[in-house]
């Protein structure tokens, strides 16, 4: 079952062309093609992912949602695997996936490890050994086959923030999530740009309003009103 690769991109210029020569160089044959769909970026990150031998994709509108969306319409995989620029995932990364496949899992992903030596980042980085949702996030990259996905109706096109966490919480109702024990390694700059309390106070209030029900713009809203 051969993997598509799917990059959600804007404005990771910085970031792309390591991730990308990071993935081709671990991918083995299961590996069928990367992805790079990109959100209107104004800087060079389509033209660099292009260079780095990506199949790149401008999305009709700019959102990771619909973004990946697109791609996953114009992928070829049996296996869909969704990363983010600033995401690294270990280098078995083909090989975790097809033996969770072949062992009857059809979603699943890693844990994380933030590259930063701060020691509250360590316990964030801890807290992903443990299968709940609110440990998930989708920086920890996603797998999931595309006959679930297309079961699912893939992302919602509406969401404008945790649209993976819907992903996911509606694949959990009706199958298993695999959580390799091995970590993706993954940038603190949301940190370091904020701060470890402003970020985790961020994230906490978002999970409860869309565990209640809130509306996405007020999420989004919310989000943004605390970070940016």
């Amino acid at each position: 079952m051969p993997i598509s690769i799917i990059i959600p991109t804007f404005n990771e210029a910085s970031q792309i062309r390591e991730v990308l020569d990071y993935l081709y160089a671990n991918a083995n044959k299961n590996v069928c093609e990367i992805i790079v769909v990109d959100g209107f970026s104004n800087d060079r990150t389509a033209e660099i992912a292009k260079e780095k031998g990506a199949k790149v994709l401008l999305a009709p509108q700019k959102g990771r949602a619909t973004q990946m969306n697109f791609a996953v319409k114009q992928s070829v995989g049996d296996i869909l695997y969704f990363v983010h620029a600033d995401s690294r995932p270990p280098k078995t990364y083909a090989s975790d996936i097809k033996k969770a496949i072949n062992e009857g899992y059809q979603i699943g992903g890693y844990r994380f490890k933030f590259r930063s030596e701060k020691m509250m980042l360590k316990l964030n980085s801890f807290m992903t050994r443990f299968n709940f949702l609110f440990c998930r996030g989708g920086d920890q990259t996603i797998f999931i086959t595309r006959k679930l996905f297309d079961k699912l109706g893939g992302y919602n096109d509406q969401d404008q923030i945790m649209e993976e966490y819907n992903l996911m919480k509606a694949a959990r109702k009706i199958t298993a999530y695999k959580l390799i024990p091995k970590s993706t390694s993954v940038s603190a700059r949301k940190y370091e740009e904020n701060s470890y309390l402003r970020v985790n106070f961020a994230n906490f209030i978002v999970f409860n309003m869309w565990r209640l029900g809130f509306a996405q713009e007020k999420i989004h809203k919310m989000y943004k009103s605390i970070l940016y």
